[in-house]
């Protein structure tokens, strides 16, 4: 029997190799903007039921890959996934997210926080991961994904999504020290998380702080940074050749900080252009994203030049293609395949 050595294309980018043109992944590519995801959500209308459950979390993973074979295939979950394995409880409602039922609002409640044991209380994730390999083989890369420690702080203080972050704000002008307890914990817990979502089978990780470009360029430095640090610190002691990724939404002010986390891969949002977005990164840091999502509701033309126009300007070392953040609810499925039918056909020049 031959064994295939073929290295994921996804993974290629990662190293830095030149491509003749980049790979391509969405974020959010499996979800409610297809068809066969709404109607697996209508027999399972609980989202805890449709990303832990492991057979349900694999189908609606592999739901993408099926329809469009994109070159990286990413685990169905929830950034705040791993909560409750620490002693906070969660739900995530439909259309509205997570919801904490006892916000950490003080010393105690930090205090009571557990250490993550990721093989209790998460065994879902290594059937799910284990699975993906096995299914996707060599031909895509699989991606696991992560919060930050500020944004799982924000969801965990607030209580749920917010437009004004009032409460974590408040508890990190007035009571720092205590804030940053709770991130110093959190950052340990997904550090943990990380470690074992890689021994699972992820080939690549995100992490997501979505909520860290609400934060001025000094306090994303004191409550942000430092602890985007610390997680990327810790899974390089054990898994050092595992590519990481990170968001920031609303990052066109912080993407010289964001260069400095520990990160392999930024990922740029549509409020920059992508060449001014490489120069500020500087050379030893790879690209992802760029595209804003509001795009794929236009025409294939205009999706095409959109195409073009930020792969032009990424090059051809060390971007993946993909949207500035997920595929909004109702973009039109036709759009997204052409999305990938376009980029798969890109050649790239030097």
């Amino acid at each position: 029997m031959t064994v295939s050595t073929q290295i994921p294309y996804l993974l290629r980018a990662t190293r830095g190799e030149v491509l003749e043109r980049p790979p391509v992944w969405m974020m959010r590519q499996a979800g409610r903007y297809m068809k066969a995801y709404r109607e697996l959500r209508d027999k399972y209308p609980s989202f805890r039921d449709r990303s832990e459950i492991p057979e349900v979390a694999i189908e609606i993973s592999l739901q993408p890959w099926k329809a469009f074979q994109p070159d990286g295939v990413i685990l169905f979950s929830d950034i705040v996934t791993p909560l409750p394995g620490l002693g906070i409880e969660m739900d995530i409602a439909e259309g509205k997210g997570p919801i904490i039922d006892s916000p950490i609002r003080s010393q105690a409640q930090v205090d009571r926080l557990r250490p993550l044991e990721p093989a209790e209380s998460l065994p879902f994730i290594k059937e799910i991961l284990q699975e993906l390999r096995q299914e996707v083989g060599d031909k895509a890369a699989v991606l696991g994904f992560v919060g930050a420690p500020w944004t799982l702080a924000a969801y965990a203080v607030e209580g749920k999504g917010s437009k004004t972050y009032s409460n974590i704000k408040g508890m990190a002008f007035s009571d720092p020290v205590m804030l940053h307890q709770l991130l110093g914990k959190l950052a340990d817990a997904i550090a943990v998380y990380v470690r074992y979502q890689i021994d699972c089978g992820a080939q690549v990780v995100q992490m997501f702080d979505s909520w860290a470009g609400q934060l001025s360029p000094q306090d994303y430095e004191t409550f942000a940074l430092p602890y985007q640090q610390r997680v990327f610190q810790q899974v390089r002691q054990t898994h050092p050749d595992t590519p990481l990724i990170l968001l920031v939404s609303g990052s066109a002010g912080l993407l010289e900080r964001m260069a400095k986390s520990g990160a392999d891969i930024v990922t740029v949002d549509w409020t920059v252009d992508m060449a001014e977005a490489r120069v500020r990164l500087g050379k030893d840091i790879k690209v992802q994203g760029n595209l804003d999502p509001g795009v794929l509701f236009g025409s294939k033309e205009f999706i095409r030049d959109r195409i073009y126009d930020t792969v032009r300007k990424a090059g051809n070392r060390g971007h993946i293609l993909n949207l500035g953040h997920g595929v909004l609810p109702n973009t039109p499925e036709e759009n997204v395949a052409f999305f990938f039918e376009t980029a798969k056909q890109l050649k790239v020049r030097g």
